[in-house]
C-alpha cells in the first residue's frame, strides 16, 4: 500500500473507504428509493397510502439520507487526503460542485416531504382529498430530485474514473 495511505492519520484506510462507499450508496439508493415509492403512493391518488408512504420517506430521509450527506465529506476529504490527491483536482472540484447542487436540491426537499407528509396526514384523518397545494409541492418535489439525482450520478463518475 501507498506510504500517503498508510501515514495520514490513526484511522484505517481500508475501514473509511468502506463507510464511505456504504455511505454513497445508501444516499443514492434511499434518494431512488423514497422517490420511487412516492411517486407510486401518488400516482394512486389514495389518501391513506400517500399518507403512509410519505411518512415512511420522510423517516428514510432522517435516517439515511441525513446521516449519509454527513458522512460522505467527511470521509471523501478523508481519503483524497490520505490517497494524496489534492483537493484542487479538476474532479474533485466537480464532485463538490456538484454536491452542493444536490444538497441545494435536497434542503427544500425535505421541507416539502415533511409539509407534504403533514398535508397527507391531514387529509387522511379527515377523510378529505389531499388540497392542491400537496400536488404542487409534489410538482416542485419531483422537479428538484432531477438534478439531485443527476448530480449524483455523475459524482459516482467522478469518483470512480478521476478524470483530469
Amino acid at each position: 500500500m501507498d506510504a500517503a495511505l498508510t501515514d495520514f492519520g490513526l484511522i484505517d484506510y481500508g475501514l473509511v473507504k468502506w463507510l464511505h462507499i456504504v455511505s454513497s450508496t445508501l444516499l443514492f439508493g434511499t434518494g431512488l428509493g423514497t422517490a420511487f415509492y412516492m411517486v407510486s403512493a401518488n400516482s394512486t391518488r389514495d389518501v391513506h397510502a400517500i399518507a403512509v408512504v410519505a411518512r415512511h420517506v420522510v423517516l428514510a430521509d432522517w435516517l439515511f439520507t441525513a446521516t449519509s450527506v454527513v458522512l460522505q465529506p467527511i470521509t471523501g476529504f478523508y481519503l483524497a487526503l490520505s490517497a494524496g490527491f489534492p483537493l484542487s483536482s479538476t474532479w474533485i472540484l466537480w464532485s463538490l460542485g456538484l454536491y452542493g447542487v444536490a444538497g441545494a436540491a435536497w434542503l427544500p426537499v425535505v421541507w416539502l416531504q415533511i409539509r407534504m407528509r403533514d398535508l397527507a396526514r391531514q387529509a387522511d384523518a379527515d377523510g378529505t382529498a389531499l388540497p392542491s397545494l400537496y400536488w404542487r409541492y409534489a410538482w416542485t418535489w419531483a422537479a428538484l430530485g432531477v438534478p439531485a439525482f443527476v448530480s449524483v450520478l455523475v459524482i459516482f463518475y467522478l469518483m470512480v474514473a478521476k478524470p483530469a
